[in-house]
C-alpha cells in the first residue's frame, strides 16, 4: 500500500491489544476508561456464573487504559469487571455491577436476562487450503438471509443443523446457493445480541438481531445443540467451519453489522457494558448527559471518540482476519460517519481508516448510508472504496412496475421511462464518475419492508402480529396489490402479480451495479403482508421449501438471470462510459424508442413513453467483447417494437430471455434488425447481439 493510504488509525497505539491477551502461563486484560477511578476484574467458577472465584484491582496506564496481568486468567476462565467512577452528568457508574469486556472472545450466560459473563478465548483454526473467494465486484450477486430462518424448516437439512451455523453450510444448502447463481452470502446480524424488554414482555423477540450486545462474539443461540454444550470454544469452532465449507464452495460470508448503537437502549436501559464502564465516552451525548440518539434505539455509538472508533475497527480487523470473512454491511452508516458536531461527513477518520487500513484492503464495505438523525440520509455521498444500499433505485423501480402502473390504471401513467433508465444503467445522477455503477447496491426488497411477493399483493401494510397496532413498519410501500388486497383464487391477478415479480427480478438482475437479492424472493416468499417482521421468529419469517409449480418457474427465472449476467459482461460494467471516449470496463449505450429509431430528449420524460430499448456494448479488459439489447415496455397494454437496424455491425438479435415467460423459454428465437415484436403489456426481453 502506498505511504499516502495508510490509514490514520483512531486511537494510535495506546489504544492497542485491549481486551485479554494471553501469554505465557498468564494473561493481560486491557480497558479503557477515561472517567473511571477504579476498574476491579472478577471471575468467576465454570459451572456457577454467580460464584465468584476471585478479584483483582486493575492499575491505570497513561491514556486512559486500565490493565492487570494475572494467572487468574486462563483459558475458558468466567469473568467480568466491575467500574467506579464520579457522580455527574454523562456518569453512570455502578462499582456492583458487572460488567462484560467490551473486547471479549466468547460470551457465557447465566440464569438472568443481563447475567452475561465474559470468556477467555484460544483463537485459532486450521483453515486447511480454504480461501476467501475474492468475488470480482462486477460479478457479486449478493444473497441477503437470515441465518436461522435459512434451514428452520428445510427437509434435507438433519433436524440438529436446523437454524445454525453447521446447517447453512449444509451440502444441500451449498447445493442450492450454486445452483442460484449467488455468489455471496450476505447474512442478518450474527454478532451476539439479546431481545429489548419490551419485547419479552409482549412474548415477542428480537428475531433480526440489530439489538448488539457484543462486537466479538458470535451469537450462541445460532450454534448448534451440542456445541453449546461444550462452550464458546465449540460455537466458535462452528462459526469458523460454516464459513470454512463456504469459501471451500466459492461462496462468500459477508456479514451487517450494526456498530452505531448497543443492546444497553437509552439511559435506564440495560447496563452490560460500554454504559457502565465510560457512558459518557462512549455514547453521544448534551452536556446535561441527555442521549442524542440518531439511530432510533435510544443510543448512539460516539466514533468521534477514539476509543469508540477503535472499538468498531478492532472488532472488523477481529471478524476479517481470525473469522475470514470477506465483507461488511453497515447498518446506519451515516451514523459511525458523524463528528464531534454530530454532523455527517464523508472523510470522517473512522470511514477513512475502515476503507484503508491493510487488514481490510480485501474485504467488501456496503454502507447503509442513512440513520435517523438530523442531515442522515447520504445516498451517494460516501468516499471511494465504498458501497451503498441504492435506495433511490429501489423506489424507482418499484414506481416504474407497481406504483405507476397503479396510477396508469385509474388515470394515466404519471412519468417516463427516463428516471428508470437511469437506475437501470448504474444511478450516474447518484454516483461519482471516480466510484462508478459498482458503488451501488441495488435492490428491491431487503429483510426490512414487504418480500417480493408480498410487494405485489399488498398496498398497505399488515404489521397487527407484532402487537404495535400496525403503527410500526413503513407506510409509503410504492407497492401494488394489482386489484385485490392479499390471497385471491382470481387466475388473471395471480398472473399478473407472477409477471410483476419476473419484471421486478428481472431489472434487479440485469441493471448495472451489484445486485443484491432478498432470501426467499425467488420463490415468491411471503410474510402475509407483514413489512417490519423484526419480532417474528416463527413460520412467518422462516423459508419454507414446499414450493408450488409457479415458484420454482420463479426460481428458474432467477437461476437464468444470474448465469445470463454471469455470461454477459455488458450487463456489469465497472465504470461509466463517456461520450466519445474508449473507457475499459465500460458499458457503450445506446438507447431506442419502441419504433427503433434513435431516443430523442422529448422522449425521456413524455409520460406516454414507457417503452424504449437499449443496447449496451462492453469495452472488455480480460473478457470477450459482448453485446446485449434490453427492451423495457412498461405499460399494460400490449405494444409492436421494432428492433433497431441502426446497431453497428449487428446482424442479428438472438433471444435469451423474457419476463412474459411463466417458465424461462429453452428456445433460443433468433431475430433480424427491423424486425417487428408484438410485446406483451410490462415486460421486458432480452437479447444477445451478434
Amino acid at each position: 500500500m502506498p505511504a499516502s493510504r495508510q490509514p490514520a488509525v483512531p486511537g494510535g497505539t495506546t489504544l492497542d491489544n485491549l481486551g485479554v491477551r494471553l501469554h505465557d502461563d498468564t494473561a493481560t486484560l486491557r480497558v479503557w476508561s477515561q472517567n473511571a477511578s477504579s476498574i476491579e476484574l472478577v471471575t468467576f467458577d465454570e459451572t456457577d456464573l454467580d460464584w465468584v472465584t476471585d478479584q483483582v484491582a486493575l492499575e491505570r496506564q497513561p491514556g486512559g487504559v486500565w490493565e492487570v496481568t494475572t494467572q487468574l486468567l486462563q483459558p475458558g476462565t468466567r469473568y467480568a469487571i466491575r467500574v467506579g467512577g464520579p457522580h455527574g452528568p454523562g456518569n453512570t457508574f455502578n462499582p456492583e455491577t458487572l460488567l462484560l469486556d467490551p473486547y471479549a472472545r466468547g460470551l457465557a450466560q447465566g440464569d438472568g436476562y443481563e447475567e452475561w459473563r465474559s470468556v477467555v478465548i484460544v483463537d485459532g483454526f486450521d483453515w486447511g487450503a480454504s480461501k476467501k473467494p475474492q468475488v470480482p465486484l462486477d460479478q457479486t450477486v449478493i444473497y441477503e438471509a437470515h441465518l436461522k430462518g435459512m434451514t428452520k424448516r428445510h427437509p434435507d437439512v438433519p433436524p440438529a443443523l436446523h437454524g445454525t451455523y453447521a446447517g447453512l453450510a449444509h451440502p444441500a444448502m451449498i447445493e442450492y446457493f450454486q445452483s442460484l447463481g449467488v455468489t455471496s452470502i450476505e447474512l442478518l446480524p450474527v454478532h451476539a445480541f439479546v431481545p429489548e424488554p419490551r419485547l419479552l414482555e409482549r412474548g415477542l423477540t428480537n428475531y433480526w438481531g440489530y439489538n448488539t450486545l457484543n462486537f466479538f462474539t458470535p451469537h450462541a443461540a445460532y450454534a448448534t445443540d451440542e456445541a453449546r454444550k461444550e462452550g464458546p470454544e465449540a460455537i466458535l469452532t462452528e462459526f469458523k467451519g460454516m464459513v470454512r465449507l463456504l469459501h471451500e464452495a466459492g461462496l462468500e460470508v459477508i456479514l451487517d453489522v450494526v456498530y452505531n448503537h448497543t443492546s444497553e437502549e437509552g439511559i435506564g436501559g440495560p447496563r452490560s457494558s460500554l454504559r457502565g464502564i465510560d457512558n459518557a465516552s462512549y455514547y453521544r451525548q448534551q452536556p446535561d448527559g441527555v442521549y442524542i440518539d440518531t439511530t432510533g434505539v435510544g443510543n448512539t455509538l460516539n466514533t468521534a471518540m477514539d476509543a469508540g472508533a477503535r472499538l468498531v475497527l478492532d472488532s472488523l480487523r477481529y471478524w476479517a482476519d481470525e473469522m475470514q470473512i470477506d465483507g461488511f454491511r453497515f447498518d446506519l452508516a451515516a451514523a459511525l460517519g458523524r463528528d464531534a458536531s454530530h454532523e455527517y461527513t464523508p472523510e470522517h477518520p473512522l470511514l477513512l481508516a475502515i476503507r484503508d487500513d491493510p487488514a481490510l484492503q480485501d474485504v467488501k464495505l456496503i454502507a447503509e448510508p442513512w440513520d435517523v438523525g438530523l442531515g442522515g440520509w447520504q445516498t451517494g455521498n460516501f468516499t471511494a472504496g465504498w458501497h451503498e444500499w441504492n435506495d433511490r433505485y429501489r423506489d424507482r423501480v418499484r414506481n416504474f412496475w407497481l406504483s405507476d402502473i397503479d396510477y396508469a390504471r385509474r388515470a394515466s401513467a404519471p412519468v417516463g421511462i427516463g428516471g428508470f433508465a437511469t437506475r437501470l444503467a448504474g444511478s450516474s445522477n447518484t454516483f461519482s464518475e471516480d466510484r462508478g455503477p459498482l458503488a451501488s447496491v441495488n435492490f428491491v426488497t431487503a429483510h426490512d419492508g414487504f418480500t417480493l411477493r408480498d410487494l405485489v399483493s399488498y398496498d398497505v401494510k399488515h404489521n397487527e402480529a407484532n402487537g404495535e397496532d400496525n403503527r410500526d413498519g413503513a407506510d409509503m410501500n410504492r407497492a401494488f396489490n394489482h386489484g385485490i388486497e392479499g390471497p385471491t383464487n382470481d387466475p388473471a391477478i395471480k398472473a399478473t402479480r407472477r409477471k410483476a415479480m419476473r419484471n421486478l427480478l428481472g431489472t434487479l438482475l440485469l441493471s448495472a451495479g451489484i445486485p443484491m437479492l432478498t432470501a426467499g424472493d425467488e420463490t415468491g416468499r411471503t410474510q402475509r403482508g407483514n413489512n417490519n417482521a423484526y419480532a417474528q421468529d416463527s413460520a412467518l419469517t422462516w423459508l419454507s421449501w414446499e414450493h408450488e409449480d409457479w415458484q420454482e418457474d420463479l426460481r428458474a427465472h432467477v437461476q437464468a438471470l444470474t448465469r445470463l449476467r454471469r455470461e454477459n459482461p455488458a450487463l456489469r460494467p465497472s465504470r461509466y462510459a463517456r461520450a466519445g471516449e474508449h473507457t475499459p470496463n465500460a458499458s457503450v449505450m445506446d438507447w431506442y424508442n419502441q419504433d427503433g429509431e434513435t431516443m430523442e430528449q422529448s422522449h425521456w420524460t413524455d409520460p406516454g413513453n414507457r417503452t424504449l430499448q437499449y443496447v449496451a456494448a462492453s469495452t472488455p479488459v480480460d473478457e470477450q467483447f459482448n453485446r446485449i439489447l434490453l427492451i423495457v415496455h412498461g405499460i399494460e397494454a400490449p405494444i409492436d417494437v421494432t428492433l433497431p437496424d441502426k446497431v453497428e455491425g449487428a446482424t442479428r438479435f438472438v433471444s435469451l430471455w423474457s419476463s412474459a415467460d411463466e417458465r424461462p423459454s429453452a428456445t433460443a428465437e433468433t431475430f433480424a434488425p427491423g424486425d417487428v415484436l408484438p410485446t406483451p403489456g410490462t415486460s421486458m426481453r432480452l437479447f444477445r447481439v451478434e
